[in-house]
C-alpha cells in the first residue's frame, strides 16, 4: 500500500502545474453522470454535491500533493452532477401531455427553418384555447405549412393561428438522440404545425431590441446582397439562417464547410483578431501612444467589446456563447500579459461554458469545438517547441499553420461528426484548405467593414466584396460535393464509443511525460467496438406508425411515406444512403395497410389505420404485431400499439439464438424530469399479454 501511495505521489508531482486543464474534464464527468442516471436523483443530493464546493475551496490551500488532486477531482465530479441537476430543475416548465388542436396565440421570439425547409416560429407568452394558464407551455414551436403570405412574421409581434401541438417526441430508437431532453432545456413544451394562415394580433411593441436589430440587419444584408451569397452573409453576420436553401446547406455539410455557416470559434476569432489588428495599428499611429501607451491592452479591450457586440447581435445561442468565452479568455490573457492561447485558457473557457450550460456537454457543437481547440493548442505547442532554435523560412509559418490547423481540427472533430451526423466527407480537408483562407482574409474583414459603413449607407460596397468570397465558398462546396464518393455514410456507434475517444484524446493532449501514449488504448478500443456494432433487426416507432426490418440488402421500411423524420434517422444510423421510398421497396413481403414480413422464425405484421387493426384477428406464437391504433387481441403474440408504446417509447429488437431481445427507449432513458414522470417502463412479458 505504501508503494502504491509513493508511486501515485510521483505521478502527480510530475503533473504539477499541468492539472488545471483536467478540471473541466472532471466537471463534465459529473454532468454526464447526472444525465446517465435512469432515475431522477433527490434534490437534497444535488444540494449536497454543490455544497461540497465551499469547504473544498477553504481546504485546498493546505491540501497535500496527493490528496489535493484526488479530492479536487471528486469534488469537481460532484459539482458537475449538482450543476446539471440544478439546471434541469431551474428550467422546468409545463409540457403538453395530449395532442392539441385549436387556436394558438403567442409572441414571436424565434424565426428559423425546419428540416423540411418550412418557416418555423418559436412563441412565448403562449395562450391555448380552453387551457389552464398554469399548465400552458412557456414556449411552443410551430412550422408553417400550406398557403401563407398573408403576414410576414416579425420579431416581437403577437400572432394567432390555428394548428396542431403535441409534446416533444422522444428518441426515435432506444439509445438515440433524446429530443425530449433537448426541448426541456429550451423550455419548449409543445411542437407542431399549422396549415392555416398566421394572423397578426398586435404589431411588435417594446422589448426584444437585440432580436429585432438582428432580424433587421439580416433583412438589410439580404436586400443589398440578394441570392445565396446574401443568405450566407446574413447567417455569418447575424446567425439568421432562414434564407439559406436546403441545397446550399447540404453542400456545405457534405464538404465539412458547415462550420463556416455557424457563428463559432472561427468567426469569433477572426472578428476579434481583425478588430485587434486594426485597433493596434491605428493606436500605433498616435505619437503619444506609440512608445509609452498600453497599445496591446487597449486593442485587446476594443476587440473584446466588438466580440461581445457580435455575441449579442448573433442571437447569443450556446455555440456563439462558447465561442465568445474562448475569445474573451484569450483577450483577457493579453490584457493581463499572459499567453493568449494555452491549454489553461481552453480549460477556463470549458469551465465557464459547463457552469452556464451543463447540458451542452452532449451537443455536437460543444464536443467538436473543444475537441478542435484542445487538439490545436496541444499540437501547436509541440510544433513551437520543435521549431525552437531552427531557422525556418518566414513563408513556411502561414502555410504550415493553415495545413496543420485544417488537418488537426479535421482529425479531432471527425469522430464526433461521424457519430452525430452519420457521415464523413472524403474531401473535407481539400474544401477547407481552399475556403478557410477566403473566409479569414475577405469575408470576415468585409463583414466588419460593412457594419462600420452601415450608418453612412455605404455598406453595399463592402457587402459586394464580401459576396465574392461567399460565392467562392458556395461554389467550392457545390463542386466538391459533386465529386464521386464525396460523402460516406457511417453506422451510428454504441454510446460508449465517444466517451472512450474523448478519454484517449484528452490523455494524449493533456498528460505530460510517460504515460501519454496510453491514450491510444481507449481510442483503438473504441474504434474496434464501433466497427463491430450491430444494428437492431427490428425497429418500431414510438407511435406504431413505422416498422423497419434489417435485411441483407439493408433496412426495409413498412411505408414509403409518412413518419419521414423517423425513417431518415433510422437509415442514417444504419449507415444507409438511400431514401425512404428506396427502403420501402426492400420490404420482404406484402405491403400496404397490412404489411407482413418473415424474419427468421418470426412473422412481423404492421397494421396501419383503424380499419386494418379492426380486421386483424390473429395473435399466434412467433408473431410480432405492430399497430398504429390500439389493439384488442388475445393470444401468445408479441404486440405493440399506441397504448403500450406510450409507455415504452420506441422499440428495438435483436434476434438472438435464445430468442428476441427487446430493448425500449424508456428502459434506456429511465424516468427523468423531461419525461414527465412517465409510468414504469413496460416489460417484454407485459407486451406479450
Amino acid at each position: 500500500m505504501a508503494g502504491l501511495f509513493s508511486w501515485l505521489r510521483e505521478v502527480l508531482l510530475a503533473q504539477r502545474g499541468y492539472l488545471f486543464p483536467w478540471a473541466p474534464v472532471c466537471l463534465g464527468i459529473g454532468v454526464g453522470g447526472y444525465f446517465g442516471l435512469r432515475l431522477e436523483p433527490p434534490v437534497w443530493l444535488l444540494w449536497l454535491c454543490l455544497g461540497a464546493v465551499l469547504p473544498w475551496l477553504a481546504w485546498l490551500r493546505c491540501a497535500g500533493a496527493v490528496s489535493g488532486p484526488l479530492v479536487s477531482a471528486l469534488v469537481l465530479i460532484a459539482a458537475g452532477f449538482g450543476l446539471a441537476g440544478a439546471k434541469a430543475h431551474g428550467v422546468a416548465a409545463p409540457v403538453l401531455d395530449f395532442r392539441y388542436y385549436g387556436a394558438i396565440e403567442g409572441r414571436i421570439v424565434g424565426i428559423d427553418r425546419s428540416a423540411s425547409d418550412a418557416v418555423r416560429l418559436t412563441l412565448d407568452r403562449v395562450v391555448l384555447e380552453r387551457m389552464d394558464p398554469a399548465k400552458t407551455p412557456r414556449r411552443v414551436r410551430v412550422s408553417l405549412h400550406g398557403e401563407q403570405g398573408f403576414y410576414e412574421p416579425q420579431p416581437g409581434a403577437l400572432i394567432i393561428l390555428t394548428g396542431h401541438l403535441s409534446a416533444p417526441g422522444g428518441a426515435v430508437e432506444p439509445g438515440g438522440f433524446d429530443f425530449k431532453r433537448h426541448a426541456w432545456f429550451l423550455r419548449l413544451g409543445g411542437i407542431g404545425y399549422t396549415r392555416n394562415p398566421v394572423l397578426l394580433l398586435e404589431p411588435p411593441g417594446g422589448g426584444q431590441w437585440v432580436f429585432k436589430a438582428r432580424m433587421a440587419l439580416s433583412a438589410r444584408v439580404q436586400a443589398a446582397l440578394p441570392g445565396a451569397a446574401g443568405a450566407f452573409a446574413a447567417a455569418v453576420m447575424t446567425g439568421d439562417r432562414s434564407g439559406m436553401s436546403r441545397e446550399a446547406l447540404q453542400a456545405l455539410r457534405d464538404t465539412n464547410l458547415a462550420h463556416l455557416l455557424a457563428i463559432s470559434g472561427l468567426h469569433m476569432g477572426l472578428l476579434a483578431g481583425f478588430v485587434f489588428a486594426v485597433l493596434r495599428v491605428g493606436l500605433l499611429l498616435h505619437p503619444g501612444l506609440r512608445h509609452h501607451g498600453p497599445v496591446k491592452k487597449l486593442a485587446a479591450g476594443g476587440a473584446l467589446i466588438a466580440a461581445f457586440g457580435y455575441l449579442l447581435l448573433s442571437g447569443g445561442n450556446v455555440a456563439t456563447e462558447r465561442a465568445f468565452v474562448m475569445a474573451a479568455v484569450a483577450l483577457c490573457a493579453l490584457m493581463l500579459e499572459r499567453r493568449a492561447l494555452s491549454l489553461r485558457a481552453v480549460a477556463m473557457a470549458a469551465l465557464i461554458v459547463l457552469i452556464l450550460h451543463p447540458e451542452a456537454v452532449f451537443s455536437p457543437g460543444f464536443q467538436m469545438s473543444f475537441a478542435a481547440t484542445t487538439a490545436l493548442v496541444a499540437v501547436f505547442e509541440w510544433v513551437n517547441r520543435s521549431r525552437a532554435g531552427r531557422d525556418w523560412p518566414r513563408w513556411t509559418g502561414p502555410v504550415l499553420g493553415l495545413v496543420i490547423s485544417s488537418a488537426v481540427a479535421g482529425a479531432a472533430t471527425a469522430p464526433v461528426g461521424m457519430a452525430h451526423f452519420n457521415q464523413s466527407a472524403s474531401y473535407g480537408l481539400i474544401a477547407n484548405l481552399i475556403s478557410v483562407p477566403v473566409m479569414g482574409l475577405l469575408v470576415v474583414p468585409m463583414g466588419v467593414l460593412a457594419g462600420l459603413l452601415m450608418p453612412l449607407g455605404l455598406d453595399w460596397i463592402a457587402l459586394a466584396i464580401m459576396g465574392l468570397g461567399l460565392d467562392w465558398i458556395l461554389g467550392v462546396a457545390a463542386e466538391v460535393a459533386g465529386w464521386p464518393g464525396a460523402v460516406n455514410p457511417v453506422v451510428a456507434p454504441p454510446g460508449i464509443v465517444l466517451p472512450m475517444m474523448a478519454l484517449g484524446g484528452l490523455t494524449l493532449c493533456l498528460w505530460r511525460g510517460r504515460g501519454r501514449g496510453l491514450g491510444l488504448v481507449p481510442m483503438v478500443a473504441a474504434v474496434l467496438i464501433w466497427s463491430q456494432s450491430e444494428r437492431p433487426a427490428v425497429l418500431i416507432a414510438d407511435t406504431g406508425s413505422l416498422v423497419g426490418l434489417m435485411t441483407p440488402e439493408g433496412r426495409a421500411l413498412s411505408r414509403k411515406s409518412g413518419s419521414g423524420f423517423v425513417a431518415q434517422n433510422w437509415l442514417e444510423n444504419d449507415g444507409a444512403a438511400g431514401s425512404q421510398a428506396d427502403a420501402a421497396a426492400l420490404w420482404p413481403g406484402p405491403s400496404g395497410r397490412e404489411s407482413l414480413a418473415q424474419l427468421g422464425p418470426y412473422e412481423v405484421v404492421h397494421l396501419q389505420g383503424k380499419r386494418a387493426v379492426a380486421a386483424w384477428t390473429g395473435c399466434a406464437a412467433g408473431q410480432i404485431i405492430v399497430a398504429s391504433a390500439d389493439l384488442a387481441l388475445s393470444g401468445p403474440c408479441t404486440r405493440f400499439d399506441p397504448a403500450s408504446l406510450k409507455r415504452t417509447g420506441s422499440v428495438a429488437i435483436w434476434m438472438k439464438e435464445t430468442g428476441p431481445r427487446v430493448v425500449t427507449a424508456s428502459e434506456v432513458s429511465g424516468r427523468r424530469l423531461w419525461h414527465g414522470a412517465a409510468p414504469a417502463p413496460i416489460t417484454v412479458a407485459e407486451a406479450a399479454q
